[in-house]
């Protein structure tokens, strides 16, 4: 069986296996997936390693270094993550774990996020071991748990555990890019270079308890509140790096209009919800996303907290933090909860020279272009051992097919012949990169 025959119900059996993540409450599955791709790299004589940072959140490791590769080039990571966020099944069309083929698709949560790439990189894989097939260089597979809560039981983990996996790798793809987006009848194919970083931050106010009816100067809720509102109507400043300037100067082109850098989602509305995504890469953001304070309507409580998620351009790190201090004011702190940082590298090298020609070849009118992040992936763990990070997950896709909406939404789902296609682009960049 070839690639393009299996790839489909490997990403059915794996969505099959519910590795729902709930972040601080816990998560399932995981180590059902991983004992699942080992089985399937077991069959073509591909040993693997299981880690688990906690009992059941388990990470997959494994080499793939078979004679005719040229051992003496540097292993290039290959990375995917079995988790997924929850799903409501009322909400869906379909159940979100049955992995059900319908209508050309693959539905089920994680099909596009990222189950489809980690059963692409299944399929190729075990095509080219039963072929005997080597691809130019050695190949590092790591599977991940914990990638939705941020890695920390995952891809941070696994580098801070056990960098040898890693450390020895100079490049690495995974997670998200080298899907298609269509404009005015031509198809870009978005590599992601760069991605935001990430600053989740507990605010808290504290205030002078007291009873409901009587006068506060020194009310916890309402400190919070002006600095939560504060927060949430703050224009940030436009911050541009060179892969947003990249993928504007495409988007330029085929458009034939020039894009404001301060009102880049209403001008590119019409490309569906990647307006939103480039949109937010544009400056640093902060959306306030949890409140909590007080017990009783008639007790002024001493103490309140929000939740602020925030992301920062890279090299913008310091004025995220300056500007969050500024608007919270004196009577409201912050702590950060998780920092991740930003991602950045540039495009070119023989690395993209080879996701370039990988592409074109099987769709000659492709456009290859960069583009940032504003969403983090694994890749923030691999960077900080001195990686170059890559998202190219190939696939090209319907030009009606909303496919960013799909990432954590309901209804997830990939088309087949997408998932075909990414196999024949993975196929070629393993001969070359």
């Amino acid at each position: 069986m070839n690639a393009a025959d299996e790839v489909a119900g490997l990403c059915s059996d794996l969505i099959r296996f519910d590795t729902s993540n709930f972040g601080p409450s816990g998560a399932k599955g995981e180590r059902e997936a991983a004992e699942y791709v080992a089985a399937k790299l077991d069959d073509v004589g591909i040993a693997s390693q299981l880690f688990e940072s906690e009992p059941r959140r388990t990470t997959l490791v494994a080499d793939w270094a078979p004679e005719g590769c040229d051992t003496s080039l540097p292993p290039l990571l290959i990375h995917g993550h079995t988790d997924v966020v929850p799903a409501v099944a009322s909400d869906w069309q379909v159940d979100p774990f049955a992995g059900e083929i319908v209508d050309g698709y693959v539905w089920g949560r994680g099909a596009v996020d990222m189950k489809d790439f980690d059963a692409i990189l299944l399929s190729v894989v075990r095509e080219r071991v039963r072929k005997g097939r080597a691809p130019r260089r050695p190949i590092r597979l790591i599977f991940t748990a914990d990638e939705e809560a941020g890695g920390p039981l995952g891809a941070t983990w696994l580098a801070r555990t056990h960098p040898e996996f890693i450390s020895d790798c100079t490049e690495a793809i995974g997670e998200v890019g080298g899907f298609s987006l269509s404009v005015n009848d031509q198809r870009l194919y978005l590599i992601q270079t760069a991605e935001k970083g990430l600053a989740w931050l507990n605010l808290i106010a504290d205030g002078r308890a007291g009873h409901g009816s009587m006068r506060n100067e020194d009310n916890a809720i309402t400190s919070l509140a002006e600095a939560v509102s504060r927060i949430g109507n703050h224009t940030w400043p436009a911050r541009i790096r060179p892969a947003q300037q990249q993928f504007l100067d495409a988007i330029e082109k085929v458009l034939g209009i020039e894009i404001a850098t301060d009102d880049v989602e209403q001008t590119l509305a019409r490309l569906g919800s990647i307006a939103r995504m480039v949109g937010a890469t544009m400056s640093n953001t902060a959306n306030p996303t949890m409140l909590e304070g007080g017990y009783k309507l008639n007790v002024i409580p001493a103490h309140a907290t929000a939740g602020i998620d925030g992301r920062f351009v890279p090299g913008y790190e310091q004025e995220f933090y300056d500007t969050i201090s500024e608007l919270i004011g004196d009577r409201v702190r912050y702590e950060v909860a998780i920092s991740e940082p930003a991602v950045e590298t540039t495009f070119d090298g023989d690395l993209v020279a080879a996701m370039t020609a990988s592409l074109t070849a099987e769709d000659p009118g492709a456009t290859v272009v960069p583009f940032m992040m504003s969403g983090g992936t694994d890749a923030k763990a691999w960077s900080r051992l001195g990686v170059r990070c890559f998202g190219f997950a190939p696939l090209r896709l319907p030009a009606e097919l909303d496919f960013v909406a799909l990432f954590h939404g309901v209804d997830e789902r990939v088309p087949v012949e997408s998932l075909q296609f990414g196999c024949r682009v993975l196929d070629r960049f393993l001969d070359q990169a």
